[in-house]
């Protein structure tokens, strides 16, 4: 019997393996978030790279005066200006725009 008890370590032992390179339980191909903010941008913009692509590519991208054809940061248009920030895992940062929308005042 004591034979058996040593090989159960030997089976068992990848499945740690694993479970200690998955961070805390998450998967281990999770994608990795990326975040970025800009003064004329309302809130931060959170992207998942594409594969083979990084953070560094996106910022390049949106600091680009002529990129086009991605929909990063909901397809915005703002080019240049962009900053790399941490992601949060909290709710997303809200509009810097404070105050009550401008009143449509008619002619």
């Amino acid at each position: 019997m004591a034979g058996r008890w040593r090989v159960a370590p030997m089976w068992l032992a990848p499945s740690v393996a694993l479970a200690l390179a998955t961070s805390n339980g998450r998967a281990a191909d999770a994608p990795k978030r990326c975040c970025f903010t800009n003064e004329r941008f309302a809130g931060v913009c959170e992207v998942v790279p594409e594969p083979g692509a990084t953070c560094a590519d996106v910022l390049a991208y949106l600091n680009n005066p002529n990129s086009a054809g991605k929909t990063y940061c909901g397809s915005t248009e703002i080019r240049g200006g962009w900053i790399e920030v941490g992601c949060s895992d909290e709710a997303p940062a809200p509009s810097r725009r404070t105050g009550p929308p401008a009143a449509h005042v008619p002619e």
